[in-house]
């Protein structure tokens, strides 16, 4: 359902985008964008707080909390790295776009400001992609190999959006990773895209 609520959405904002109509609520989060991205980011923090047992199970993994998020992002850059060689894009864009981590909205709205609306839209929709993907391989993943390989595809978005079916696959340990894992790299995203999209 998520998922054809995501691409309605996106469809409904092509229309609107080539019609070329004026509606003023619209026009307004446009003329905003800046605004916009900030309540993305308080939303975040929001949705970090409320995870209150986290903490006390960071204490309880200690640093071997830190592999799973370690790894996706690092996997996601060296993808990024590999595309932006296989389509001669340059590697700042590549690796940028791969450090949204699935999180679509951030990414699209920071690269458009920060590179090109054809780098932002690409990001949009490079990271749409991963999360509807993740939906679908996240059941395969949890039958064929374990439950920590569940929250790769997810990326930021598996402490949020893939966190329902994480938990209808998974068990309660890798739900606490999962949200971890998602607070972690929802944190670094606005990091890492800065820091590639720089070395242009």
């Amino acid at each position: 359902m998520i998922v054809l609520v995501m691409i309605l959405a996106l469809i409904l904002g092509l229309f609107y985008g080539m019609s070329g109509a004026e509606l003023p609520p619209l026009n307004v989060i446009i003329e905003n964008k800046d605004i916009v991205l900030y309540v993305l980011m308080f939303s975040v923090g929001i949705s970090i707080g409320m995870q209150k047992g986290i903490f006390s199970k960071i204490k309880e993994y200690h640093v071997k909390i830190f592999i799973i998020p370690i790894g996706v992002i690092i996997g996601s850059i060296l993808g990024g790295f590999i595309c932006s060689l296989i389509l001669k894009m340059p590697i700042g864009y590549g690796t940028a776009i791969a450090s949204g981590l699935g999180w679509y909205s951030l990414a699209g709205v920071t690269l458009s400001e920060l590179a090109t609306a054809e780098i932002g839209s690409i990001a949009f929709m490079s990271n749409l992609m991963r999360e509807m993907f993740s939906f679908m391989i996240i059941p395969f993943l949890a039958i064929h190999f374990n439950h920590y390989t569940c929250i790769a595809p997810a990326g930021a978005t598996s402490e949020d959006t893939t966190l329902p079916i994480i938990l209808k696959y998974t068990n309660e340990e890798t739900v606490v990773l999962s949200v971890f894992n998602g607070v972690i790299c929802s944190f670094m995203v606005p990091i890492l895209i800065s820091f590639f999209i720089n070395i242009m």
